[in-house]
């Protein structure tokens, strides 16, 4: 397989799962759902089912890739708060949707986290040779095809200042699975693997954590095939 690595750096990153609550919460590097969307995203191939249903699908026929993330330096955890505007769960607040004339009328305050100095790695393997060199032409903007928006770090509102290929990675405190008998191991979270738009219960996370030292290269438990099955 081809292997492309990526430097990506954003004044701010948010990289949250779906979440209820008034705490939302964003994983310490992109998972690789996020670095999945955003390689498409630069290639421009449409990642969107049709238009003309209530949720949005993800078209099944895309590719898989095998990807690796982690992050060069470690990025600060701030956190905002916000006005949350939704549609309540039942019947809550229905007297208020008249006032509202359909538009979302139910306003919570939200505490979100966010991630500041956010410089990372994204490795990418693949026997589509097409797809890597469609990836670097859609960044330094040579495809006529139409694609959606700006490539963004998580939230569509912060956008990337920069990202380079590099022939080999920097020093990269990469991100691995843990296996059920593993110990306990600092940093460990949940990264996305795979997104269901219309049955969250189908998407998929892995269990990954920091390894202990940084190192070039991504070791084998830090590459996962990406939408998973």
């Amino acid at each position: 397989m081809e292997t492309m690595w990526l430097r990506v750096r954003a004044p701010f990153a948010a990289f949250r799962g779906f979440q209820a609550g008034v705490y939302r919460a964003t994983s310490p590097v992109m998972p690789p759902s996020a670095a999945y969307g955003l390689l498409l995203n630069l290639a421009g191939v449409e990642m969107r089912g049709p238009m003309n249903v209530v949720t949005t699908e993800i078209r099944e026929d895309l590719p898989k890739l095998r990807i690796a993330v982690g992050t060069i330096s470690s990025p600060e955890l701030s956190t905002i708060y916000q006005q949350l505007h939704s549609y309540p769960v039942g019947a809550s607040g229905k007297e208020l949707s008249a006032r509202t004339h359909g538009a979302k009328f139910w306003i919570t305050p939200v505490r979100r986290e966010f991630l500041t100095g956010y410089d990372g790695m994204i490795g990418v393997q693949t026997e589509d040779t097409d797809l890597l060199v469609q990836i670097k032409r859609g960044l330094r903007g040579e495809l006529d095809s139409p694609r959606y928006g700006l490539p963004f770090a998580g939230d569509n509102n912060l956008l990337i200042d920069r990202i380079d290929f590099v022939d080999q990675p920097p020093p990269t405190r990469w991100y691995a699975r843990m296996l059920p008998d593993d110990p306990p191991r600092k940093g460990s979270c949940r990264l996305t693997v795979g997104i269901n738009r219309t049955d969250n219960s189908r998407t998929s996370h892995l269990l990954c954590a920091p390894l202990a030292v940084v190192q070039s290269l991504p070791p084998e438990a830090a590459w996962t095939w990406t939408p998973s099955d």
